[in-house]
């Protein structure tokens, strides 16, 4: 069993913390947390959101690189329509050197319109881009020379230095419903889902997809999960602090569901329509919070339903305090981490 921490580097809304302290967490609770036996580290991608994201993540994974020797570094996920296919090829190559061979890359076609739109992209193409730049990302790194004539992009014959420390850099594809569960099938990818996702939603996904993939001839064990998760000494300590923040992220789900796949819904199978729905219990078959003898019990009962390779912990909370943060990776690698290594 593998632990990842992921980083959003979402900031209260109110502005109550600047989006440098919360990059600079970074310096010291990376190192902390490979030291207590996490074995990623990982951020997103978003762009022109009020509360921050990280609308950079291979230039964040790039410090990251620096500050711990061990740590696998993953995109969780990185937006493929919004990137140059031959920069990216070089970016990429450039971090798996940096990172001495440690980066997985997670992609996604996206799905809020205003971040295609402000790059250029039309949303009804995101998914036939993601598509051939994943064409090209996987010649570049299996050919000697890159050339690529196709739909939205022309590469004339280039020698790709330099190349990556792996011979083939692992991508993960972040899926949100049936249509990008048969692509990652179809692409021989692993799948990383949404914790806006129940348990219930979750295996279901899988069921999906493990389908798809053995129609192809494919099969894998890797089954990353991402939670919201937070430990404190007491249950009600850490509901009182992530319980706003959880409520503010799912705020951006439902502001950000759009028809089909992305629409969300609450625990008791309604779709959230307005803030009034919007409330910490309607959630919470998704997130993971309490002591560390609640997180665990939850997660035991996670694992057993969808047996996972990875459980990725959202801990990086908007308006969470940097010392409770700290204290909560150091609960969760203290007591949490061995207790399920060693179930």
């Amino acid at each position: 069993m593998r632990f990842g921490l992921l980083y959003s580097f979402i900031t209260p809304a109110d502005g109550s913390v600047s989006h440098q302290a919360t990059f600079r967490e970074m310096d010291t609770l990376l190192p902390l947390a490979e030291s207590l036996g996490f074995d990623s580290f990982q951020t997103t991608e978003h762009h022109f959101q009020h509360n921050g994201w990280a609308p950079s993540p291979l230039v964040v994974l790039a410090h990251a690189s620096g500050l711990t020797r061990r740590l696998r570094l993953v995109t969780n996920v990185l937006l493929l329509p919004l990137y140059d296919p031959l920069r990216l090829v070089e970016d990429v190559a450039t971090l798996d050197n940096l990172s001495n061979g440690r980066l997985t890359l997670g992609v996604s076609p996206g799905y809020v319109s205003e971040e295609l739109s402000a790059f250029g992209i039309p949303y009804a193409e995101r998914f036939a881009r993601s598509e051939e730049i994943l064409d090209i990302l996987e010649a570049a790194w299996r050919d000697e020379a890159l050339e690529h004539e196709g739909r939205y992009y022309r590469i004339p014959r280039r020698r790709i230095v330099p190349r990556p420390v792996q011979a083939a850099i692992p991508i993960w594809y972040g899926v949100s419903g049936p249509k990008l569960l048969s692509r990652a099938a179809r692409r021989r990818c692993p799948v990383t889902a949404s914790p806006r996702h129940t348990n219930a939603e979750l295996k279901e996904h899988y069921a999906r997809y493990d389908a798809a993939a053995a129609a192809v001839g494919y099969a894998t064990r890797e089954r990353p999960i991402i939670r919201e998760l937070f430990v404190a000494p007491t249950n009600e300590e850490a509901e009182r602090l992530a319980g706003p923040a959880i409520v503010e992220l799912f705020g951006l789900y439902s502001r950000k569901s759009v028809e089909g796949e992305r629409q969300l819904r609450n625990d008791r199978g309604e779709l959230v329509t307005t803030g009034e729905m919007l409330d910490f219990r309607s959630f919470a078959s998704r997130y993971v919070v309490g002591d560390p003898a609640r997180v665990q019990a939850e997660l035991e009962v996670l694992i057993q339903a969808l047996a996972p390779t990875e459980i990725i912990c959202r801990m990086q909370l908007p308006g969470v305090p940097t010392a409770a943060l700290e204290r909560s990776i150091r609960l969760f690698g203290e007591q949490v981490i061995p207790a399920l290594r060693g179930a």
